[in-house]
């Protein structure tokens, strides 16, 4: 009984971390969310603290304050558009400190480990090692300081069962050996994670990064977990348990909004590319070929679709995130609604480079949360749209996902945005998204397309008459 008493301080910051979690539901609820996990994780460093009173108070009060103020300099200077390059760096981070919790753990008193603690070090110092490296190069990706697309080696899938063979055999020998010579035991794992994560990373990119991001996610706080298990603290082991549980969801959330399996991004299987220009296919499976783009001046066609649509749709990418438009297109759908018309937006789930990206950039510019919509829930509602007006998105309204056997994105569930009665396509240039297919949605005879910077081009449409 005494044992359950002393857990009612940890199972009283998990209730709270979960409320917490609760409330990312809605961006609304997200800010008092966020400060409720914070209070949790406030809480729980008090009572590891309390419980094991460190040695030197000052030194990790310095450590503490350093590094809140390393984290406080980051998050400030970070916007929107490297929220993903932050998330997968914060990953990394996590992998590092779990990888150097077990490896302090193992080192320092490996005698005294229990078989299923001794068990979680190496598996800790494994994971946390390779979350760390792979997290590292995803960074580097979504900041574009690495090639975004995905980097293949030779014999890949080889490399990669080599690299976790070695670790595999490396990780029994103290087993038999005993553990008083874990130290270059623990250094070879970390060098070798540190290769498995690089390498499993490298080959993922593009389109699948948002499934990289959530698993690495799982990863980090399957990684906490172990520690947990080592330091015997229930409380780390089950909120790296609640992360694991989250980040896994999603991950399955995300292959399955792509239509892809796990297994199948992981070991790089794209199958071959047919040749461009494949004919748009309707759900009844009659095929029509694709006329060439309306003449005129496109921007006036673009202001006199607007004016006479009455119910519009709104299909944002990651080209509004680079282009920081989202603020130009809010404004939009404000004058739109001022003038009496229907709008909505409609969000895919792997749109941006991480889960929810749009959201949280659309939430940035306070547009209303009900008028975000899910991909199930818009779908049906295209046939019947006058206008659909697609700002930066390219993978996600490619129509090529319907027809075009033999493609990466061939079978993937997207935005049916080529069946409004109208499109306006904001975008850069007409090439291929990260997907590397064309999208036969830009030849669409139906379809103006207002190349350039989307916030420069937006901000001329709010400025014509628009009534």
């Amino acid at each position: 009984m005494d044992n359950w008493t002393g857990l009612l301080p940890d199972f009283g910051i998990i209730l709270v971390l979960l409320l917490g979690i609760r409330q990312f539901r809605t961006p609304r609820g997200a800010r008092a969310g966020s400060f409720l996990a914070m209070l949790a994780i406030l809480f729980a460093v008090i009572l590891v603290l309390y419980r094991h009173p460190v040695n030197s108070p000052v030194l990790v009060a310095l450590a503490v304050l350093a590094g809140s103020a390393v984290g406080w300099r980051v998050a400030m200077r970070v916007n929107m558009i490297q929220i993903p390059a932050m998330v997968a760096f914060q990953h990394g981070a996590g992998g590092v400190a779990a990888f150097l919790v077990s490896y302090v753990e193992l080192t320092r008193n490996s005698v005294h480990l229990t078989g299923v603690a001794a068990v979680s070090g190496i598996i800790g110092l494994i994971i946390g090692a390779a979350t760390f490296s792979g997290s590292m190069i995803a960074g580097g990706k979504l900041a574009n300081k690495l090639k975004q697309a995905p980097s293949v080696l030779r014999s890949h899938n080889l490399i990669l069962g080599l690299i976790v063979v070695c670790i595999a055999i490396i990780s029994v020998v103290p087993f038999y050996s005993g553990f008083g010579n874990i130290i270059p035991v623990a250094i070879g794992l970390i060098v070798l994670s540190i290769v498995l994560g690089v390498v499993f990373s490298m080959r993922i990119g593009g389109a699948d990064m948002p499934v990289l991001i959530s698993f690495l996610n799982a990863s980090a706080g399957l990684a906490a977990s172990f520690c947990g298990v080592v330091i015997d603290s229930k409380l780390l082991t089950a909120c790296g348990a609640t992360v694991v549980a989250s980040g896994s969801l999603l991950t399955i959330m995300m292959c399955r909004a792509m239509n892809r399996s796990l297994l199948n991004i992981f070991k790089g299987i794209t199958p071959a590319r047919p040749q461009a220009g494949a004919p748009v296919q309707s759900d009844a499976g009659q095929q029509k070929q694709v006329p060439a783009a309306r003449t005129g001046d496109p921007f006036e066609n673009a202001v006199e679709l607007i004016r006479k649509a009455r119910t519009i749709i709104f299909v944002p990418g990651y080209g509004m995130a680079i282009a920081q438009a989202q603020f130009q297109v809010v404004s939009l759908y404000n004058k739109l609604e001022g003038l009496g018309k229907s709008a909505k937006f409609a969000i895919h789930p792997v749109a941006g480079r991480m889960p929810g990206h749009m959201n949280v950039l659309l939430a940035e510019a306070d547009l209303p949360y009900e008028k975000l919509c899910e991909m199930d829930a818009v779908n049906d509602e295209f046939k019947n749209t006058d206008l659909c007006i697609v700002v930066g998105a390219c993978d996600v309204v490619n129509s090529a996902a319907i027809t075009a056997e033999g493609t990466p994105i061939y079978g993937m569930q997207i935005l049916l945005a080529h069946e409004a009665k109208s499109v306006i396509v904001f975008n850069m240039d007409t090439k291929p998204g990260y997907s590397g297919v064309e999208n036969p949605l830009y030849r669409q005879d139906n379809v103006v397309l207002l190349l350039g910077n989307a916030a420069e081009t937006l901000d001329k449409i709010l400025k014509a008459d628009l009534a």
